[in-house]
């Protein structure tokens, strides 16, 4: 094989691995999973199907309205794509999940939301902070630490087989990783973040 069919050969390659990847990190972004991941735990949490009420409010708070923001302003100009790659303009993003989050929260409380979709809601709350403090000094992965806070929190809500769903967050781990958004310390660090949140179900 000749140097020019290598070269062609690799640039397909890497073509496919990039295309491979982009479809993983926008499947499985934040917003999709937490939408996922919320409906699933308030149907846990209330046992019934008002729970989903209650976990579509926690993936609205948590996921849809930040996600909102990001466009939004793209729209404006101020980020190019939903990534925002530059770590110094992340931080009005984690304040709008905060905020939120937090409004979310006490309409939970005065709706007297079940008690699971209440902690896990203060889970991610607590999670922000954590992601927040870190990317002031180094470029943490949200996506990884939502994607392994979903799972994370699925299991115990549900059951230890939802485990296996770590197999989506070293997806989007790799996706972060090979599009060349994060390393891999920054996404296994936002990964261990994400399964710290089940903590808070230890003081529930």
């Amino acid at each position: 094989m000749n140097t020019t069919t290598t070269a062609t050969a690799a640039g397909a390659e890497d073509t496919t691995r990039t295309t491979l990847a982009r479809a993983v990190t926008d499947i499985l972004q934040p917003r999709n999973a937490l939408l996922a991941g919320m409906l699933g735990i308030g149907l846990a949490a209330a046992g019934d199907w008002t729970g989903l009420l209650w976990g579509f409010l926690g993936a609205l708070c948590a996921g849809l309205i930040p996600a909102g923001y990001i466009e939004w302003e793209r729209g404006r100009g101020t980020w190019g794509d939903r990534h925002v790659v530059d770590r110094t303009k992340r931080a009005p993003i984690f304040f709008v999940i905060l905020g939120s989050i937090g409004a979310g929260s006490v309409v939970m409380v005065l709706g007297n939301a079940p008690g699971g979709i209440l902690v896990a809601m203060l889970a991610l709350w607590v999670m922000t902070i954590g992601l927040l403090a870190v990317n002031t000094v180094w470029k943490i992965s949200v996506d990884s630490a939502v994607a392994s806070a979903v799972v994370a929190l699925l299991a115990v809500v549900h059951s230890p087989w939802w485990l296996a769903g770590y197999a989506l967050t070293v997806a989007v781990c790799w996706s972060r990783v090979a599009l060349g958004y994060h390393t891999v310390a920054q996404t296994v660090a936002g990964a261990a973040l994400g399964a710290a949140t089940t903590v808070a179900y230890a003081f529930a």
